[in-house]
Protein backbone atom coordinates (compact mmCIF):
# COMPACT_ATOMS: atom_id res chain seq x y z
CA UNK A 1 0.00 0.00 0.00
CA UNK A 2 1.36 3.94 -0.31
CA UNK A 3 1.53 5.96 2.12
CA UNK A 4 -1.54 8.00 0.66
CA UNK A 5 -3.80 9.51 3.28
CA UNK A 6 -7.84 8.56 2.74
CA UNK A 7 -9.76 12.15 3.18
CA UNK A 8 -13.09 11.05 5.59
CA UNK A 9 -16.24 12.08 3.93
CA UNK A 10 -17.54 15.05 4.50
CA UNK A 11 -21.09 13.89 6.21
CA UNK A 12 -18.63 11.27 8.25
CA UNK A 13 -19.40 8.15 6.25
CA UNK A 14 -16.84 6.06 3.96
CA UNK A 15 -13.58 7.78 2.77
CA UNK A 16 -14.02 8.37 -1.20
CA UNK A 17 -12.78 5.87 -3.44
CA UNK A 18 -11.10 8.81 -5.83
CA UNK A 19 -8.15 8.47 -3.72
CA UNK A 20 -7.52 4.86 -3.67
CA UNK A 21 -5.05 2.85 -5.92
CA UNK A 22 -6.84 -0.15 -7.79
CA UNK A 23 -4.97 -2.24 -5.47
CA UNK A 24 -6.43 -0.65 -2.90
CA UNK A 25 -9.80 -0.72 -4.12
CA UNK A 26 -9.53 -4.22 -4.96
CA UNK A 27 -7.94 -5.23 -1.16
CA UNK A 28 -10.84 -3.30 0.20
CA UNK A 29 -13.33 -5.45 -1.72
CA UNK A 30 -11.44 -8.65 -1.44
CA UNK A 31 -12.27 -7.53 2.90
CA UNK A 32 -15.38 -6.80 2.60
CA UNK A 33 -16.00 -10.28 0.72
CA UNK A 34 -14.54 -11.89 3.31
CA UNK A 35 -16.22 -9.84 6.19
CA UNK A 36 -19.61 -10.79 4.16
CA UNK A 37 -18.66 -14.48 4.52
CA UNK A 38 -17.42 -14.23 7.85
CA UNK A 39 -20.73 -13.03 8.83
CA UNK A 40 -22.97 -15.79 6.93
CA UNK A 41 -20.58 -18.32 8.44
CA UNK A 42 -21.15 -16.61 12.35
CA UNK A 43 -25.15 -16.86 11.45
CA UNK A 44 -25.10 -20.21 10.14
CA UNK A 45 -22.83 -21.24 13.30
CA UNK A 46 -24.94 -19.09 15.95
CA UNK A 47 -28.45 -20.99 14.22
CA UNK A 48 -26.88 -24.58 14.50
CA UNK A 49 -26.11 -23.69 18.17
CA UNK A 50 -29.11 -23.02 18.62
CA UNK A 51 -31.19 -25.87 17.22
CA UNK A 52 -28.69 -28.06 18.87
CA UNK A 53 -29.65 -26.54 22.16
CA UNK A 54 -32.96 -26.69 21.96
CA UNK A 55 -32.16 -30.74 20.76
CA UNK A 56 -30.76 -31.22 23.47
CA UNK A 57 -33.17 -30.03 25.68
CA UNK A 58 -35.81 -31.88 23.98
CA UNK A 59 -33.43 -35.06 24.12
CA UNK A 60 -33.22 -34.26 28.34
CA UNK A 61 -36.30 -33.81 28.59
CA UNK A 62 -37.62 -37.30 26.90
CA UNK A 63 -35.37 -38.76 29.05
CA UNK A 64 -36.81 -37.53 31.82
CA UNK A 65 -40.12 -38.55 31.08
CA UNK A 66 -38.68 -42.19 30.25
CA UNK A 67 -36.89 -42.21 33.44
CA UNK A 68 -40.35 -41.07 35.34
CA UNK A 69 -42.45 -43.82 33.43
CA UNK A 70 -39.80 -46.63 34.10
CA UNK A 71 -40.41 -46.03 37.64
CA UNK A 72 -43.83 -45.45 37.48
CA UNK A 73 -44.53 -48.45 35.37
CA UNK A 74 -42.31 -50.33 38.42
CA UNK A 75 -43.86 -49.19 41.66
CA UNK A 76 -47.08 -49.52 40.16
CA UNK A 77 -47.70 -53.11 41.47
CA UNK A 78 -46.67 -52.26 44.65
CA UNK A 79 -49.35 -49.60 44.97
CA UNK A 80 -52.02 -52.07 43.61
CA UNK A 81 -51.12 -54.51 46.43
CA UNK A 82 -51.11 -51.03 49.05
CA UNK A 83 -54.63 -50.68 48.12
CA UNK A 84 -55.30 -54.13 48.29
CA UNK A 85 -53.92 -54.76 51.52
CA UNK A 86 -56.18 -51.36 52.76
CA UNK A 87 -58.77 -53.84 51.17
CA UNK A 88 -58.49 -56.42 53.03
CA UNK A 89 -58.01 -54.65 56.21
CA UNK A 90 -61.98 -53.23 56.37
CA UNK A 91 -62.90 -57.25 55.38
CA UNK A 92 -64.40 -59.15 58.30
CA UNK A 93 -62.21 -61.77 59.88
CA UNK A 94 -59.04 -60.23 58.54
CA UNK A 95 -56.86 -60.43 61.52
CA UNK A 96 -53.44 -57.99 62.06
CA UNK A 97 -51.25 -61.08 61.57
CA UNK A 98 -52.42 -61.45 58.35
CA UNK A 99 -52.30 -57.54 57.71
CA UNK A 100 -49.03 -57.46 59.19
CA UNK A 101 -47.53 -60.71 56.89
CA UNK A 102 -49.20 -58.76 53.68
CA UNK A 103 -47.87 -55.45 54.56
CA UNK A 104 -44.35 -57.51 54.82
CA UNK A 105 -44.81 -58.82 51.33
CA UNK A 106 -45.50 -55.43 50.02
CA UNK A 107 -42.59 -53.76 51.70
CA UNK A 108 -40.08 -56.87 49.85
CA UNK A 109 -41.70 -55.97 46.65
CA UNK A 110 -40.93 -52.28 47.16
CA UNK A 111 -36.96 -53.37 48.08
CA UNK A 112 -36.81 -55.23 44.97
CA UNK A 113 -38.06 -51.75 43.36
CA UNK A 114 -35.47 -49.98 44.51
CA UNK A 115 -33.04 -53.43 44.00
CA UNK A 116 -33.72 -53.18 40.48
CA UNK A 117 -33.23 -49.11 40.17
CA UNK A 118 -29.67 -49.63 41.90
CA UNK A 119 -30.89 -47.94 44.97
CA UNK A 120 -29.60 -48.98 48.36
CA UNK A 121 -29.94 -48.52 51.93
CA UNK A 122 -27.08 -46.80 54.11
CA UNK A 123 -26.04 -48.95 56.94
CA UNK A 124 -25.25 -46.71 59.65
CA UNK A 125 -25.48 -48.37 63.27
CA UNK A 126 -22.23 -49.38 65.04
CA UNK A 127 -20.33 -47.65 62.33
CA UNK A 128 -18.07 -44.25 62.54
CA UNK A 129 -20.54 -41.24 61.93
CA UNK A 130 -19.73 -40.06 58.06
CA UNK A 131 -21.02 -36.44 57.35
CA UNK A 132 -21.02 -37.37 53.90
CA UNK A 133 -23.83 -40.22 54.93
CA UNK A 134 -25.05 -39.31 57.97
CA UNK A 135 -26.99 -36.11 59.17
CA UNK A 136 -26.31 -36.46 63.49
CA UNK A 137 -30.07 -35.06 64.97
CA UNK A 138 -28.45 -36.08 68.34
CA UNK A 139 -25.53 -37.58 70.35
CA UNK A 140 -26.00 -39.39 73.18
CA UNK A 141 -23.61 -40.20 76.53
CA UNK A 142 -22.45 -43.55 76.87
CA UNK A 143 -19.53 -45.32 77.72
CA UNK A 144 -20.64 -48.89 75.91
CA UNK A 145 -19.91 -47.40 72.24
CA UNK A 146 -16.86 -45.76 71.15
CA UNK A 147 -17.44 -41.79 70.68
CA UNK A 148 -18.09 -40.77 67.15
CA UNK A 149 -19.75 -44.28 66.53
CA UNK A 150 -23.90 -44.58 65.75
CA UNK A 151 -25.55 -45.76 68.53
CA UNK A 152 -28.98 -45.24 66.78
CA UNK A 153 -30.74 -44.99 63.30
CA UNK A 154 -34.06 -42.58 63.26
CA UNK A 155 -34.03 -42.56 59.69
CA UNK A 156 -32.83 -44.79 57.09
CA UNK A 157 -30.88 -43.44 53.98
CA UNK A 158 -30.65 -44.14 50.62
CA UNK A 159 -27.97 -43.63 47.75
CA UNK A 160 -27.67 -45.24 44.30
CA UNK A 161 -24.05 -46.04 43.26
CA UNK A 162 -21.74 -42.78 44.54
CA UNK A 163 -24.59 -40.66 44.78
CA UNK A 164 -26.47 -39.58 47.99
CA UNK A 165 -30.21 -39.62 48.07
CA UNK A 166 -31.10 -38.93 51.40
CA UNK A 167 -28.56 -39.08 54.59
CA UNK A 168 -29.57 -41.75 57.07
CA UNK A 169 -30.37 -39.39 60.74
CA UNK A 170 -28.85 -40.68 63.39
CA UNK A 171 -27.82 -40.38 66.80
CA UNK A 172 -23.98 -40.40 67.61
CA UNK A 173 -22.11 -41.45 70.52
CA UNK A 174 -20.16 -39.09 73.32
CA UNK A 175 -18.49 -40.13 76.24
CA UNK A 176 -20.50 -38.91 79.38
CA UNK A 177 -19.73 -35.17 80.68
CA UNK A 178 -17.98 -34.92 83.78
CA UNK A 179 -19.96 -34.87 87.03
CA UNK A 180 -18.99 -31.24 88.48
CA UNK A 181 -20.19 -32.47 92.01
CA UNK A 182 -17.45 -35.08 92.25
CA UNK A 183 -14.50 -32.80 91.26
CA UNK A 184 -15.12 -30.25 93.84
CA UNK A 185 -13.20 -30.49 96.84
CA UNK A 186 -14.35 -28.59 100.08
CA UNK A 187 -11.72 -27.50 102.05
Amino acid sequence: MSNETIPAAADGGAAGSENLTPEQVAELRAAAVKGVDAQERFVRLYADFENYKKRAQRERDETRKGTIESVATRLLPTLDNFEAALNAAQQPGTTLETLRAGVAMILGQFRGVFTELGIEEIESVGLLFDPSLHDAVSQQETLEVEEGRIVQQLRKGYRTRERLLRPASVVVARPPAPDPAADSTFS
